[in-house]
């Protein structure tokens, strides 16, 4: 069965890339994020989202290279736009898969951390920037960890010039 997009309504956008689980690869998916976002204009349109997606991609990147990192495996960064017809509104989804996982995942914790603390604050910030976040299972044993963030509807010419 054929799925087709209305004429009228904007095609989702997508792109992924294989990265490797490294402090390298965490910075690549870092700037490959920038560099889509900017394409699709995100940067212009709506900037603090622009920037709250780009910490998100950071803070998940770093987690997928340093705890999901299993040797020899990489880690997959994964971005989408996509209309939501009844709400007039798109949706960015950020999603980043590493190779360890439980059969079961369990949502990331947040964790408090003492205000001197070097790490352990990332998924706070993913919990506070995104507006809805979580884990799926991948089969053989891996996870996903994704984020969506709500972007602002886009003012039609006739509302921006009123």
């Amino acid at each position: 069965m054929k799925s087709e997009i209305p004429p009228n309504e904007p095609a989702p956008r997508a792109h992924s890339a294989l990265l490797t689980s490294t402090p390298k690869g965490a910075a690549i998916g870092r700037r490959v994020a920038r560099q889509q976002l900017t394409t699709w204009g995100l940067n212009s349109r709506c900037a603090e989202a622009f920037h709250s997606a780009l910490i998100i991609v950071a803070e998940l990147a770093a987690n997928a290279s340093t705890h999901g990192r299993t040797p020899g495996r990489g880690f997959e960064l994964g971005l989408s736009l996509t209309s939501v017809r009844r709400s007039r509104t798109t949706v960015l989804r950020i999603e980043v898969s590493d190779c360890r996982g439980d059969k079961q995942p369990v949502l990331p914790d947040p964790r408090s951390c003492s205000s001197d603390a070097q790490s352990g604050r990332g998924l706070t910030l993913v919990d506070a920037l995104a507006d809805r976040w979580g884990t799926l299972a991948r089969e053989p044993g891996a996870k996903t960890v994704w984020a969506e963030l709500d972007l602002p509807e886009r003012k039609s010419e006739a509302d921006a010039a009123a």
